[in-house]
């Protein structure tokens, strides 16, 4: 296959954006970036591209594709590797399947607890929201990582990313990062926590550490935002 022509409109602070990244990164495919300011109003020629005037949209050869989940998906299923096989026969679709599962229950049932711990107006608050974080880790998340046990660190025991990585990645960087005292967003007992949930410490960890989800993340820069935005009004 010719290298298609790729253009990326992204914000590179914004989690959602970033999962594009990681799969353009992992793929290997070269790309022309485009920085949106989401702190402005869109310019009409983006919303040309993008009526919604989110962050990312990808054109590929002069077909936009927008929506992270959907744009991260695409990557992999135009340019099959190790993060997706392809649809058939039934065990890939069987996989592709646990994949989604996977994603899905990490956001629906995870994610959740980070926001009310941006938005925390007291450490107990804060402590409370990790909890809830773990909980669900360990209820919803350690069970799907069971394959994982003396194989590698990524979904279904692989040694190298898969789409569920490149899906969640973005925010593994955040609910871990924060947690650093010095950003003061994530409890600080969240480490310690996660020792209750040991496949999903393992799998976070490894995760935030392989380049292709790390290479864009100015994480200091990142908290400072993120506590601007959120710090509770007086």
């Amino acid at each position: 296959m010719s290298q298609p022509k790729i253009i990326l409109y992204t914000n590179r602070d914004c989690p959602w954006a970033h999962r594009a990244h990681i799969a353009l990164k992992e793929t290997g495919l070269d790309y022309e970036e485009v920085t949106i300011d989401l702190n402005t109003p869109r310019e009409p020629w983006y919303l040309e591209v993008n009526p919604r005037g989110l962050v990312p949209s990808l054109s590929y050869n002069g077909n936009i594709i927008t929506e992270s989940g959907i744009v991260a998906q695409f990557i992999a299923d135009a340019h099959p590797s190790h993060l997706l096989p392809p649809s058939g026969p039934a065990e890939n679709a069987l996989y592709r399947s646990r994949v989604a599962f996977f994603v899905d229950a990490f956001f629906s049932k995870v994610v959740p607890s980070l926001f009310p711990s941006l938005k925390a107006a007291s450490e107990e608050e804060r402590d409370a929201a990790a909890e809830a974080l773990v909980a669900a880790a360990v209820k919803e998340i350690e069970p799907l990582l069971a394959d994982t046990e003396g194989k590698g660190p990524f979904f279904g025991g692989s040694d190298k990313l898969t789409l569920a990585e490149v899906q969640s990645g973005s925010f593994l960087l955040r609910i871990l990062g924060f947690s650093k005292p010095e950003h003061g967003l994530v409890s600080a007992k969240l480490p310690a926590l996660l020792e209750k949930a040991p496949r999903f410490k393992r799998w976070a960890e490894a995760t935030i550490a392989h380049e292709s989800v790390n290479f864009i993340f100015d994480e200091k820069a990142v908290a400072d935002k993120m506590r601007a935005r959120f710090a509770p009004k007086a």
